[in-house]
């Protein structure tokens, strides 16, 4: 009797069996498969892998390699035309609104900055000569192998008072040997999400690194099951019942920190070392950046798109909608929806070719987006808090019916003004899993850092901008009211 092929998630899933080090509660986590803390969340992805060998959907969310008759998911789409670039936003959304735009690291934010930097390859090449052989290579295998990707930039919160250059030197990520092999490092990075089963961890600086550090300025892309790599796994938010908690249950994403303790990483997947200059100009290369923020937008619109459709049903079943306060609450959430879906389409609007004749989205409205986000999701929860109120803290425990008479009475009390006990209950509970749950607050934080510190990149607008454009109406009118002025 022959064996049933694996569907392409089965497939993904079965290869996180290969020999990683990953650590939960104090234990290590033999099969990450296998554990109860990642079960859900890889059957969620692994269901969202096989969507690209479904029929009438691949063809939405994927592009057919020709040397592999497969389809890869358009994350690895290198757009050369608006109609790339909408394919591109199409799986997007596909994957986000598959999963409530919940899941934020589902690879193709890691996989669009790899498309990003096979795409402007040879702008490294003076840097160092084997770059666009070695990033070609990686994103062609992982385009071909669904490997699943995310990236480790942040330093651990040590003590953020001090320099590098007064820090332990192992308190910030850095080259300590190198050998035919490859270069070994040492040192922590934080917050490595989906880390534990991911295939690969995209390795840079976030900050800018002084020419009097090489060590600390490279560019890798690191196997997860590499010897001497440990991921340090947060507390587990996942929840087995999935009625009474439809989010927690099946959309954790477990953040981890990577401690490299002198890892080897071989030569084909250091992309760039001991040149700071060149790794910023990788780290804010404009073409990779914007193909990968698109991404996040996407997804962020999708998000409070959700959050917006709870608060609006929670109104409507209990009876509040009719309320002018409530109105104006539920208009700001569609309005910060219709605000990030206009950013998104302005970018494409106003998308452009690079100099390697790459269409790149406008990267000044997703900065405006990604910045947005930053204040909109905690608002939008606060919203949902508002429009609850106490109705989050009446819901009754677990997801099983009431017997006997108490179960009339519960058909008599939890009531809402529109929808059954039944359905106005399991509303609160999902409502609770966005505003109140472990999962919930986590998302709250996420939202709010995720793109950097808020202040700085709220700075980092006004200092990329071209001030020209603004001031040269304020200035031309100044010098015209002079020039008009009449002689005294």
């Amino acid at each position: 009797m022959s064996m049933r092929t694996l569907t392409r998630g089965e497939q993904y899933v079965k290869s996180l069996d290969d020999g990683r080090t990953v650590w939960l509660n104090g234990e290590r986590v033999e099969k990450v498969a296998e554990h109860p803390a990642f079960r859900a969340t890889l059957t969620t992805i692994g269901r969202l892998f096989d969507r690209l060998d479904e029929e009438g959907v691949r063809e939405q969310i994927g592009f057919l390699v020709q040397d592999t008759g497969r389809y890869a998911h358009n994350a690895f789409l290198v757009p050369r035309s608006r109609e790339d670039l909408a394919r591109r936003t199409a799986a997007f959304q596909d994957w986000a609104d598959q999963t409530q735009g919940v899941m934020s690291r589902l690879s193709d934010y890691a996989r669009s900055m790899v498309t990003g930097w096979y795409a402007v390859r040879e702008a490294f090449r003076a840097d160092d000569k084997h770059f666009p052989d070695k990033i070609s290579k990686y994103y062609e295998s992982a385009r071909d192998h669904d490997l699943f990707s995310t990236t480790a930039l942040l330093d651990p919160q040590i003590n953020r008072a001090k320099r590098l250059d007064d820090q332990n030197p192992d308190a910030v990520l850095r080259i300590v040997a190198e050998n035919e092999e490859g270069v070994v490092i040492r040192g922590a990075k934080m917050i490595a999400t989906a880390g534990p089963y991911s295939h690969d961890f995209l390795v840079f600086p976030f900050h800018h690194v002084d020419q009097a550090h090489p060590a600390y300025a490279h560019a890798l892309i690191v196997p997860a099951n590499l010897q001497g790599l440990h991921m340090i796994c947060r507390e587990p938010f996942t929840v087995p019942d999935r009625t009474a908690h439809p989010l927690s249950s099946q959309y954790d994403e477990m953040d981890a920190v990577l401690i490299f303790d002198d890892v080897l990483v071989p030569w084909e997947r250091v992309l760039l070392k001991d040149n700071p200059e060149a790794v910023w100009r990788l780290r804010q290369n404009t073409s990779a950046n914007a193909l990968a923020f698109h991404q996040t937008v996407v997804r962020a619109a999708a998000k409070l798109r959700f959050v917006a459709g709870v608060g609006c049903a929670i109104a409507e079943a209990i009876g509040v909608n009719g309320f002018l306060h409530v109105q104006e609450k539920l208009g700001e959430l569609l309005m910060q929806v219709n605000t990030l879906e206009a950013l998104v389409t302005a970018s494409e609007a106003h998308a452009r070719p690079d100099a390697f004749g790459n269409q790149i989205p406008a990267i000044s409205f997703l900065d405006t987006a990604r910045n947005l986000n930053s204040q909109y999701y905690p608002r939008a929860i606060e919203i949902l808090q508002q429009i609850g109120a106490g109705g989050f803290m009446q819901v009754p425990a677990g997801s099983s019916a009431y017997d006997g008479s108490v179960a009339q009475l519960i058909d008599k009390y939890y009531a809402g003004a529109s929808v059954s006990a039944e359905r106005k209950v399991k509303l609160f509970q999902l409502g609770w899993d966005l505003i109140g749950s472990q999962l919930g607050a986590r998302h709250q934080l996420y939202e709010r850092y995720y793109a950097g510190d808020p202040v700085r990149m709220f700075a980092n607008q006004y200092l990329n901008a071209d001030k020209a454009l603004y001031t040269r109406a304020v200035w031309g009118l100044i010098d015209q009211q002079r020039n008009e002025a009449p002689a005294d």
